[in-house]
């Protein structure tokens, strides 16, 4: 079954401001939240699908990548099974619109699994994921044109070899005695309005959850080692400057047997020296002598693959542009190819013989004859400048 329109989902239009976005997401969030809907089977598909939308179009460069490809462009950045809870990114959004609904129920964890555990439940995964590392790659058109493999070293930080990636020297790890491994507590105090109670991260393991006593001399309890690596990134055909790729689980490792962190490889379009480009058309402004101009011909046309031949007609305008279909850039997981366009630009030559000196007073005799003059429409352009 056709995946349904992210908008259509949260019910927002196309230009709706990121407020509005979280607005519409808190709302059906309520709404189908399984807590709130033990006797409804598909609410929580449909707690999950919009959550999946607001995913995407709270993000930037993703909802970018949605408008203008629609599901194709974002299936890339989620998982071969589409999107999954540890697909969701934006924790500090969730906890912002829901409060402690979530923590307080302990339900938080149980929906999202280990990524978000720490908003409630014991289970500590989250707390210890790996950072995401960032990459810059600059790539020419024509690498975009045809996709490229690229194999890049990068400094990541691997799972410590002297402990396992435990932190731990002797293997031990002992549960927090004071949060009891949730790695936050709960603080009351009273205020002119009475108790207030409020929910910090555990003072003793520092979020953690657990305790090691003998720690790794190697990583010093981090459970990881920084080391240089080689890593492969196949980069689609048709991918845009500011577009990103993940490559899931490539960042750094967790401390103490954490989930890895994720690679974001940021592309950086190089200019190229012919070609301007328009999302997937590409432009180029193309010289040709005056004699050209007036008698037309053949044009030896460059594209990002080969030269290709183009009629030109005879008295071709300066500017003219011509459209040239499918020899731009490939559309992205797509078939399709945009077009090439082609501007004239008639070059008049500086220095001339005395021979064609001649030949060019010749020509002026007949180009008197037209009697040249500004029109009407000319005059009145001029007098809207100046009114």
């Amino acid at each position: 079954m056709a995946k349904r329109d992210y908008y259509e989902i949260l019910g927002i239009a196309k230009n709706a401001s990121k407020t509005d976005i979280k607005k519409a997401y808190r709302k059906l969030a309520l709404k189908y939240h399984p807590d709130k809907n033990k006797d409804n089977p598909e609410a929580a598909e449909k707690f999950k699908e919009a959550s999946e939308a607001y995913e995407v179009l709270s993000d930037e460069k993703k909802k970018g990548l949605y408008d203008q490809y629609g599901h194709a462009g974002v299936d890339s950045q989620f998982g071969s099974g589409g999107f999954q809870w540890s697909d969701f990114s934006h924790a500090t959004d969730f906890s912002d619109i829901f409060g402690d609904f979530f923590s307080e129920s302990g339900l938080f964890g149980s929906i999202f699994g280990d990524r978000f555990s720490g908003f409630g439940g014991r289970r500590r995964a989250s707390v210890n994921r790996g950072e995401d590392l960032k990459i810059k790659l600059s790539l020419s058109l024509e690498e975009i044109n045809t996709g490229v493999t690229k194999k890049v070293k990068v400094n990541v930080k691997t799972s410590c070899e002297n402990c396992n990636g435990t932190g731990s020297a002797d293997g031990k790890i002992f549960t927090c005695s004071q949060c009891g491994g949730a790695g936050k507590v709960r603080q009351v105090r009273q205020s002119i309005f009475g108790q207030m109670s409020t929910i910090t991260t555990c003072p003793t393991c520092h979020g953690k959850g657990s305790i090691i006593k003998n720690r790794c001399q190697k990583c010093y309890g981090e459970g990881r080692l920084s080391q240089v690596k080689t890593i492969k990134i196949d980069i689609p055909a048709g991918i845009a400057d500011g577009q990103y790729l993940k490559l899931r689980g490539q960042g750094n490792a967790g401390k103490q047997n954490g989930p890895n962190g994720d690679i974001l490889v940021f592309v950086n379009e190089k200019n190229h020296d012919i070609f301007e480009r328009n999302g997937q058309n590409i432009t180029c402004k193309f010289p040709i002598i005056v004699s050209k101009a007036v008698l037309g011909g053949s044009l030896e046309i460059p594209t990002l693959e080969k030269h290709i031949k183009m009629k030109l007609p005879p008295g071709v305008q300066q500017g003219k542009i011509f459209r040239i279909k499918n020899q731009g850039l490939p559309y992205l997981n797509s078939s399709q190819k945009g077009d090439i366009f082609i501007q004239i630009h008639i070059v008049i030559p500086k220095n001339i013989s005395k021979s064609e000196n001649e030949l060019y007073k010749k020509i002026h005799t007949f180009d008197e004859k037209r009697e040249l003059k500004p029109g009407k429409s000319f005059f009145e352009k001029v007098k809207e400048y100046f009114v």
